[in-house]
């Protein structure tokens, strides 16, 4: 889209650009073309792009994405994209603000590719709001101010150091690949934007409560010209932490790499199994098929000899009839970084049923003396890892904190979000919790019949 191209749709659809909504339009369109190539869009991808405008960008990914999820925040510019790709049936638009989007309704569509020539003002809040742990977001191509992309790939003991570079470096690899000149843009900016492409980090790092991690972080910068030690909780002795750390007691934030931070969180975490993912010698009641207790084994004999054995799991709802889901740790034995159910675990040799749903509640996400109530009983099978499993559903409107060695992340959903996303991608999921969800959902529909 060339500039006179520019300059007249934004007339038609009545637009002045807004410097305080930071409405500069991309006019180059080999500028444009070059971007979307860098999203490396394949088949099945979904591309959601943020800010789309006059759709300067839009216009070369709609050519090779199976499904476009278009958001933009002014009305006439999103009532414009309407009108201009109503007969595509791959491109959806929301006039929304994009650091307010409602990213869970996106697990079903992907892989996500995120693209965006993002405002000045807004660009951290909604890349925030996409690509903060969980995010469905699999790579992301980003215009921005380049002195924004500085703060994200910046170093230690620089000025432009800071939550920025670390809320962004301990999830991803971002890159910075072009810079564009204000001539590019109409009208011009003052500055240039660069345009970065970022992608998960790997799994190079112990595994750590993200959200602790975030309130340190906060903690740390909220005074960044002082000493660390007068910022940190009182869950551990600073003097212990930064002897641990290798770094002096009177260490300021910006001195810390990423990696001391993620070993400062962990060394703060007081949950008592934040190192436990599992223990191999625990002992289980090893059962025949009508779940008759046999005799005992431990973990590790029980799994490798695929041993029928007892398990509950548990669906804790809030108020909003949402479900909360839990990633799987990387360190799990079974199934690591898949969704599962809001906490599952075994029996212990003895134990009964309820009792241990209301114990893994405590223990995976602080859930203390929760009302439970069994829902569906699921005969053991493959799918199930050869365990008995009761399901029971529970009501919590609080806060919940899970171990970082048992679950990556959380998130609250719909049951229809739920729904969609196992029937859309059912490998993203724990075969146990297919099929407690099943064994729920008949429950569900069951009731809601009977109900009227």
């Amino acid at each position: 889209m060339n500039p006179s191209d520019t300059r007249e749709r934004l007339s038609e659809l009545g637009v002045m650009p807004s410097k305080k909504l930071g409405q500069n339009f991309l006019i180059d369109e080999n500028v444009s073309r070059w971007i979307v190539e860098q999203l490396d869009v394949q088949p099945g991808d979904t591309v959601v792009e943020v800010g789309p405008g006059i759709g300067a960008l839009t216009a070369h990914v709609v050519e090779m994405a199976d499904r476009v999820i278009l958001v933009e925040f002014d009305a006439r510019l999103a009532e414009g994209l309407k009108n201009k790709y109503a007969s595509q049936g791959n491109v959806e638009v929301h006039h929304h603000d994009g650091a307010r989007f409602d990213v869970r309704q996106l697990f079903k569509y992907q892989p996500v590719k995120l693209l965006g020539n993002l405002p000045y003002s807004a660009g951290g809040a909604i890349m925030r709001n996409f690509m903060k742990r969980p995010s469905p977001v699999c790579r992301a191509v980003l215009m921005l101010q380049k002195e924004f992309i500085d703060r994200i790939i910046a170093e230690p003991r620089t000025k432009s150091y800071g939550v920025l570079s670390l809320r962004m470096q301990s999830e991803w690899v971002s890159k910075p690949v072009k810079t564009i000149p204000p001539q590019a843009f109409h009208p011009r900016p003052l500055i240039d934007s660069t345009v970065m492409v970022c992608e998960p980090r790997p799994d190079d790092l112990p595994v750590y409560d993200a959200r602790l991690f975030d309130e340190l972080v906060r903690r740390g910068f909220s005074q960044r010209r002082k000493q660390m030690r007068k910022q940190m909780p009182d869950t551990a002795q600073w003097e212990v932490v930064a002897e641990s750390l290798g770094v002096p007691e009177t260490s300021r934030a910006e001195e810390l790499t990423l990696e001391q931070w993620v070993d400062l969180a962990r060394a703060y975490d007081d949950h008592p199994l934040k190192d436990n993912p599992q223990q191999g010698d625990e002992w289980f009641d090893v059962v025949d098929e009508n779940d008759e207790v046999q005799r005992q084994a431990t973990r590790d004999e029980v799994h490798r000899d695929k041993l029928l054995h007892r398990a509950v799991h548990m669906f804790v709802f809030n108020k909003r009839k949402e479900l909360f889901l839990q990633k799987r740790s990387r360190l799990k034995d079974v199934h690591p970084g898949d969704w599962d159910s809001s906490a599952a675990g075994h029996l212990n040799a003895g134990e009964g049923y309820d009792v241990s749903a209301v114990r893994e509640l405590d223990e995976e996400l602080g859930i203390k003396n929760a009302e439970v109530q069994e829902v569906a009983r699921i005969p053991a099978c493959e799918n199930t890892g050869w365990e008995h499993v009761r399901l029971y559903v529970t009501r919590h409107d609080g806060a919940v904190r899970f171990p970082c060695s048992e679950i990556e992340a959380g998130e609250w959903f719909s049951i229809q979000e739920v729904k969609a996303w196992v029937a859309a991608r059912p490998q993203d999921f724990a075969t146990g919790f297919i099929e407690c969800w099943n064994a729920f959902d008949a429950a569900y529909q069951k009731k809601s019949a009977a109900d009227g």
